[in-house]
């Protein structure tokens, strides 16, 4: 592929390192010369300097004949103006990298169907998912999310304290529409039938609604469960996002701002968020707001070095968790050896977002559920369906051998499917089957196969 970047920062220069590793031709195109340098020096790309906001640089670049445009400045007005342009003139498709929620939710206006911009891409909004699923989910083993966010996969241990102990599934009364997908144990892992019994250490994928899925985990798992209490360091757009994905999900939030100004106005804009105006790393502060009771502790300033003193000072202090937010991964080896738990990079978070639109594949592979057992495969519906699929309910419909819908993302409505319910054109479906049955799920629902993603994901 013919691929432009705008902006040779950290997102830009991350992507252009991951597409020029797939054998993609490369320009990076941005207004300092220095940064230029240091890319020609790194990597075997194209440079240029200009300004990507203006049609003339784009052409004098080649984006009329580029497959790909992706703006990925700084400046959410510029990325949306390049990726508008690019598609002017001629580029097939184009994404844009935005900050600011009012662009990137579509308050009042579609900002990407106006511009006629193929995709908008928010790092921060995606991290402050996937920081706020880690913390609100302490016992579960691992958190993976699908469809954008609004299908979750939870993998938890059945407690002794659960009701579920010694019940078949057939009589389970867990609160909730989730989906389990398949069984651990010691000996062996399945697909469970409704005649299974459950028993207590089970291990349990759990598949739902990303909003109700909590529900269900604290029925198998009571101890993990509770109100969270999450102290946040920092006034940066990443902390505006994670305090409202943590609010969305009902924890206690604690933010910490050390410019008054910004902490007013967050104040304002932030409901149900207790916004302190100190400085975290010269003050006492956490001491005096107990951050030893705390569940966890997010260093996300737009400062790295900032963010690390941070949160292992918190973690020196007694915080459960202390969590990092950090574009490089010049500091990660040394993350472990001073207590910090995580680390969550908006830079690489981008990258794989920009990596997933660009597979094209109607069946693609998400996740390996068990080994031999079973695999999640997502499915994006377009608007011809096979006859075999088409205004049929799902007990009609001939899957491959053990595959089962595990949820259907409409819209803004997700939920696990029944018996009687239909495919719709524009649906994302989760299917569960065995390995190996991209093929068949190809033919059944008249995909074309398509041949795989030469994009390799990222490191995060």
């Amino acid at each position: 592929m013919n691929i432009l970047i705008c902006g040779a920062g950290e997102v830009g220069r991350h992507s252009a390192e991951v597409l020029a590793a797939s054998g993609h031709s490369i320009t990076i195109i941005d207004q300092s010369p220095n940064r230029l340098a240091e890319i020609d020096e790194a990597m075997d790309v194209r440079s240029m300097l200009g300004d990507c906001a203006q049609a003339e640089v784009l052409i004098k670049a080649g984006v009329d004949k580029a497959d790909l445009l992706i703006a990925a400045t700084n400046n959410d007005e510029v990325n949306l103006l390049a990726a508008s342009v690019a598609k002017g003139v001629g580029c097939k498709t184009a994404i844009a990298r935005v900050h600011r929620s009012g662009y990137y939710e579509d308050r009042g206006l579609s900002y990407a169907k106006h511009l006629g911009i193929d995709h908008l891409v928010c790092p921060e909004y995606a991290t402050a998912q996937a920081i706020a699923a880690a913390l609100r989910s302490p016992g579960a083993l691992a958190v993976e999310n699908f469809a954008q966010g609004l299908i979750e996969m939870q993998r938890i241990a059945i407690s002794a304290s659960s009701k579920a102990v010694g019940v078949a599934l057939r009589e389970l009364k867990a609160p909730g529409t989730s989906l389990i997908a398949c069984i651990e144990r010691p000996d062996r892992s399945f697909v469970p039938k409704a005649e299974t019994v459950l028993k207590e250490g089970d291990l349990l994928t759990l598949i739902g609604e990303a909003k109700g899925i909590e529900q269900t985990s604290k029925f198998f798992n009571p101890e993990h469960g509770g109100r969270r209490r999450i102290m946040i360091m920092g006034g940066s757009t990443q902390s505006v996002w994670l305090c409202r994905e943590l609010k969305r999900v009902g924890a206690s939030v604690r933010l910490f701002v050390d410019d008054e100004a910004r902490a007013v106005e967050l104040a304002e804009k932030l409901d149900g968020v207790t916004v302190i105006n100190a400085d975290v790393i010269n003050s006492e502060v956490l001491q005096e707001e107990r951050v030893d009771q705390t569940d966890a502790f997010v260093a996300a300033t737009d400062d790295e070095e900032t963010n690390i003193l941070g949160a292992a000072l918190a973690k020196t202090r007694g915080a459960t968790t202390a969590v990092c937010v950090m574009q490089r991964p010049t500091y990660l080896h040394l993350l472990e050896h001073i207590g910090i738990d995580r680390a969550f990079s908006p830079r690489a978070t981008a990258v794989n977002e920009i990596t997933r639109l660009l597979d094209s594949r109607d069946v693609r592979h998400l996740a390996t559920l068990s080994r031999e057992v079973a695999e999640l495969y997502e499915l994006h519906l377009g608007d011809e369906l096979a006859k075999g699929v088409i205004d049929r309910p799902l007990m009609e419909i001939e899957f491959p051998p053990h595959c089962l819908v595990a949820a259907i993302s409409r819209g803004e409505r997700v939920y696990i499917p029944g018996a009687q319910d239909k495919f719709e054109p524009g649906d994302v479906v989760v299917i569960l089957g065995p390995a190996e049955v991209e093929k068949k799920l190809n033919k059944l629902f008249g995909f074309k196969p398509g041949k795989k993603s030469s994009v390799v994901m990222a490191d995060v």
